[in-house]
């Protein structure tokens, strides 16, 4: 941090080092694991920004309501971005991030996409650290429950002209979270081509709020037809994209039959998820077999199940990690997907060995600091 800090401008960096505390006097009673995402920690993370004085110092605080303008930018256009990642419980009582950098790297390409300033990623993941530090006791000793963090970047400029913003708030809020999906059940899923996440030129890379607002009403839709999720298409062939707020993978034998798992290529419409990733780099590392990044169309999907030839399709994300998926809807047809038999043991694989990375149970770790038994860790 010192030899960043030494070469940085106050215009681009916060710095870790300058960071405050101010703890609440009262503690909030913490209760048993709850749903995704509506019992938050003690604590927030608030780091302001302006044109003509750059990053002020991070600020740790009780969580409160945020005031802004009514003119706010990110309120009428929509100028914001947020990330999401864990933090995890081991049985040595360790507490581990899962690959962080990759969620600030994302962060920063979100940034430069909503015209929001610069930041330094390991200046931010510092402060984030001290956060999860600070609010520890919050997170869950069972299995599979985890702390969900939730940095958030929004433009604070009080105009209703259509700019670059010169006002940002950078905030990261905790929230407890459980199971997203029951993990027992595969989900099913709705593909109407009607509707598009992303498209060519667009935010969908990015994790931009209104990539996930615009998808409501088409959510709704799926759950009248008595799916759970939505099923991304995209273009006249019917590509396969997302599978709700979640990458997707096809473990099947391809057109030429070879033994593949497949997921759509980062092509500008793709979230670039720190689980796919993972799944990628894990799945290549075992060499058993072929790992590709293609483009799969829904007529090629229908044609392997016709002919048996998919043995499971799963979603990845970070609040799910891994998904199942067993029926999709689609033009009429209600396709059934095989999973939990004798040939879907990929899933539990995978999310047997990411888990272990993850509480620390893999050797794979590195700690980013070492100042007391109970300290945060990365793994990477």
């Amino acid at each position: 941090i010192t030899s960043i800090k030494e070469n940085a401008t106050p215009f681009t960096r916060c710095y870790a080092a300058d960071l405050a505390v101010q703890l609440s006097s009262t503690l909030k009673t913490k209760p048993e694991v709850s749903s995704f995402g509506t019992v938050f920690t003690d604590h927030m993370l608030t780091i302001e920004w302006s044109e003509t004085e750059g990053w002020q110092a991070p600020l740790i605080k009780p969580l409160g309501n945020l005031s802004v303008h009514p003119a706010c930018s990110s309120l009428h256009y929509g100028i914001q971005l947020f990330e999401g990642l864990k933090a995890y419980r081991g049985d040595d009582n360790q507490v581990r991030l899962f690959r962080p950098m990759l969620n600030m790297n994302r962060m920063a390409n979100s940034a430069r996409r909503a015209c929001l300033p610069a930041f330094d990623h390991s200046e931010l993941l510092e402060c984030i650290r001290r956060l999860v530090e600070i609010d520890q006791d919050w997170i869950p000793h069972s299995d599979p429950a985890s702390l969900y963090i939730r940095p958030t970047f929004i433009s604070t400029e009080p105009s209703l002209g259509v700019k670059k913003p010169c006002r940002a708030l950078l905030y990261v809020i905790l929230c407890q979270a459980g199971s997203y999906f029951n993990k027992t059940a595969a989900i099913s899923l709705w593909a109407d081509p009607k509707y598009t996440r992303a498209w060519k030129g667009g935010t969908g890379d990015c994790k931009i709020g209104g990539n996930y607002g615009c998808s409501l009403f088409a959510q709704y839709e799926a759950v009248d037809y008595g799916c759970q999720q939505v099923l991304w298409l995209y273009g006249e062939d019917h590509q396969i994209t997302e599978a709700g707020t979640m990458n997707i993978f096809l473990h099947w034998i391809n057109e030429d039959g070879e033994a593949e798992l497949a997921t759509p290529p980062l092509d500008g419409i793709i979230l670039p998820g720190i689980t796919r990733q993972s799944i990628l780099e894990l799945t290549k590392k075992w060499g058993e077999f072929k790992v590709t990044e293609r483009y799969l169309t829904m007529g090629q999907l229908c044609s392997a199940l016709k002919e048996q030839r998919v043995k499971e399709l799963f979603g990845s994300g970070t609040a799910c990690m891994i998904c199942p998926i067993g029926h999709i809807i689609y033009q009429g047809q209600n396709l059934h997907i095989p999973c939990h038999d004798e040939n879907s043991q990929l899933t539990s694989r995978i999310s047997k060995e990411l888990t272990d990375i993850q509480v620390g149970g893999c050797v794979h770790l590195h700690k980013l600091r070492h100042t007391q038994p109970a300290d945060v860790a990365l793994a990477q």
